[in-house]
């Protein structure tokens, strides 16, 4: 299946930067949330339907999600099918229901005649969707559903290991991106969420080995500079921390990496013994 589901796993990347932020200083803190984001239109084949309503009703999406969704209840109330039904599901996610649209994509999945390669497509969106809705362990049954209808899936294999990390099942996420990253070794943001999942098993030494590896592929990725900010702070490297938090907030100063960035060289300069 040829697809990016960039969209959440950098979302799902932050939260575990923000994560890791908070955790050396403050262990008994709730971590910051990640950002309520609408799913993107899904721009890749396969689709779950065909037709030109099907196509109107997704490229909605993308500016108007209040008038995709009445376009699709009224689709779906003459007939529309899977098709309507799809866009139903996103239009829900793109309205800030990611739970009732997760629901939505699961039916569908579960009830549509078509490939078993669409059907894993929208098993993977609704995997995203209860990520979103913060209900990890249906996102990862959604995932593993998906991945018996396309083994072998690199995106599917990191939305599971992204599932998994938000589980605290750091070393089911690891077997999922090490089996991602044999099929794509150049994968940056398997890396960096495989160097996370080390971290928070207590594995500095391979965590530090990814993110630095991600970095040499990408040396513009802030995450995999914050990723590695952490772990060289966790090592006692304070000037390494504060090189790459630095970095990552110059990179892109309105980003979330940055602010991220922002808030640990605030806590570096405070001292251990200041909050």
């Amino acid at each position: 299946m040829r697809r990016r589901l960039a969209l959440v796993t950098t979302i799902a990347l932050l939260l575990i930067a923000a994560i890791g932020t908070t955790i050396w200083r403050y262990a008994n803190e709730a971590p910051p949330e990640a950002p309520a984001v609408a799913l993107p239109v899904p721009p890749f084949p396969p689709r779950i339907a065909s037709g030109e309503a099907y196509e109107q009703c997704l490229s909605a999406l993308t500016d108007e999600p209040d008038s995709a969704r009445l376009i699709a209840n009224s689709w779906a109330a003459d007939g529309g099918g899977d098709g309507a039904a799809h866009c139903q599901g996103l239009a829900l996610i793109a309205t800030g229901r990611p739970d009732l649209g997760a629901e939505r994509l699961e039916q569908l999945a579960s009830s549509s005649l078509a490939p078993d390669l669409a059907k894993a497509t929208v098993f993977g969106q609704a995997a995203q969707a209860r990520l979103m809705a913060g209900d990890p362990p249906r996102a990862r049954e959604d995932a593993t559903r998906a991945l018996k209808l396309s083994p072998g899936d690199t995106e599917l294999l990191i939305q599971r290991a992204l599932a998994s990390e938000a589980m605290n099942q750091w070393q089911d996420a690891i077997d999922d991106l090490t089996q991602a990253l044999t099929l794509d070794p150049h994968r940056s943001d398997a890396l960096v969420l495989r160097a996370a999942n080390w971290r928070r098993g207590g594995r500095l030494d391979l965590a530090i080995a990814d993110s630095e590896r991600a970095i040499v592929l990408d040396p513009g990725n802030a995450e995999a500079l914050l990723e590695r900010g952490i772990e060289r702070q966790r090592l006692g490297d304070a000037a390494g921390a504060r090189a790459d938090w630095q970095r990552a907030r110059a990179l892109d100063p309105n980003s979330i990496a940055a602010d991220l960035a922002e808030q640990n060289l605030a806590l570096l300069d405070a001292g251990p013994n200041q909050r």
